[in-house]
């Protein structure tokens, strides 16, 4: 199985991959540390709040001028990368009903955001001269497990 860093994926559970995200590599990998082992309605709970900048993202590598917020340490407001995490988690949510699993039950396994292509652009700057505008692409996947309370 190419693209999860599962070797055996459990038999009730289901998965969702969204390929070259066009957002913050470094921002991608904070949110997924802090979906990891969430239940996925805490986990939508917890994106609804960072778009409407209720609740912050807590940092925890790449904190090099990241301010602190109040009763959460170094953290950010990523929405744009957060709107790549919602569809998502809403396609894995969709994978999980049509394989008959219980979604109040679901709870996130396995989260990765890894480095994809790269985008290559330039920028005209004076002289006739160009400035390299480069972008890195992310991978993202999701595996979800029905967990028994």
């Amino acid at each position: 199985m190419k693209g999860y860093s599962l070797n055996e994926i459990p038999e009730k559970s289901a998965r969702s991959i969204r390929k070259n995200c066009n957002i913050s590599l470094k921002d991608a990998v904070n949110i997924a540390h802090n979906l990891k082992g969430m239940n996925l309605s805490k986990a939508e709970a917890l994106l609804d709040d960072v778009m409407n900048k209720q609740r912050p993202i807590k940092y925890f590598r790449y904190l090099d001028s990241v301010s602190h917020r109040k009763g959460y340490g170094p953290g950010r407001y990523p929405v744009r990368a957060v709107k790549q995490f919602k569809t998502l988690i809403d396609n894995v949510k969709a994978n999980a009903e049509f394989k008959g699993l219980d979604t109040d039950s679901l709870r996130i396994s396995l989260i990765t955001a890894n480095k994809g292509p790269m985008l290559k652009r330039f920028t005209p700057k004076a002289y006739g001269r160009a400035g390299a505008n480069n972008r890195d692409m992310v991978h993202l996947s999701i595996v979800v497990e029905e967990v028994e309370e």
